[in-house]
């Protein structure tokens, strides 16, 4: 088996256990059973450790996973991609990789038709629309690692890169648990977010790296050609 092709089998099958396990919680969700069960107990827990000042540091993470919020803010990255990379590739892949999960968050919310948990323990406005899954923890991780996948693949030095990739999953986290803080979600909101999150990228970099590799070898290949 070419790297190729093994690399691409690799990235298909932990997208296939992700979706396993995405399906597996949300026949929870619509089940009241499984990791579903431990909802309840989970949010009164977070409401029970409530303080003023946790309270502004999750409005605050929160706050950047709104959509029109994080709308502008992937347009404002994308052109700055465009602008110091003089390509546009980094920039269609994040505006593809945010755009994909909005489509997700969108129809799965639909499709489940979860409620949210009681608007009186909610810290903020109110919101009305479906629970599952958490579109802040699904928009936000995939905006954040996606970040740190484009700066893996840039000529910064390693230690850049790795802290990248550490501040990346630390906000992804914290929007998450935001979200359960404040009583928008419950907590199974929040891991299926972060479940799709990383399916979906991991299928958009099996399908990047397919690309990419077939058309090099196709560049190769084409002088000999004839």
């Amino acid at each position: 088996m070419s790297l190729l092709s093994r690399r691409v089998v690799i990235g298909l099958l932990v997208a296939l256990f992700g979706t396993i396990g995405f399906v597996v919680q949300a026949d929870a969700v619509v089940e009241g059973d499984g990791l579903a069960a431990f909802d309840p107990q989970l949010t009164q827990d977070f409401v029970a450790h409530r303080a003023a000042g946790l309270s502004k540091v999750a409005q605050t993470i929160t706050f950047f996973g709104q959509v029109p919020v994080l709308t502008a803010i992937t347009v404002v990255v994308a052109g700055l991609l465009r602008v110091f990379t003089r390509r546009w590739r980094a920039s269609v892949v994040l505006v593809a990789g945010m755009a994909g999960a909005a489509v997700l968050t969108s129809l799965i919310k639909l499709l489940i038709g979860r409620h949210r948990p009681d608007s009186s323990l909610v810290i903020g406005t109110v919101n009305t629309g479906f629970s599952f899954p958490s579109g802040h923890t699904l928009s936000g991780t995939t905006f954040f690692l996606l970040l740190a996948g484009l700066l893996c693949y840039s000529a910064a030095s390693r230690a850049l890169k790795i802290a990248g990739t550490a501040v990346a999953v630390v906000l992804s986290i914290a929007m998450g648990l935001s979200r359960v803080y404040l009583g928008y979600h419950w907590a199974t909101d929040v891991l299926a977010g972060w479940t799709l999150a990383l399916t979906w990228l991991c299928l958009l970099a099996t399908g990047i790296h397919f690309v990419t590799t077939r058309r090099r070898v196709g560049s190769r290949a084409a002088p000999g050609s004839g």
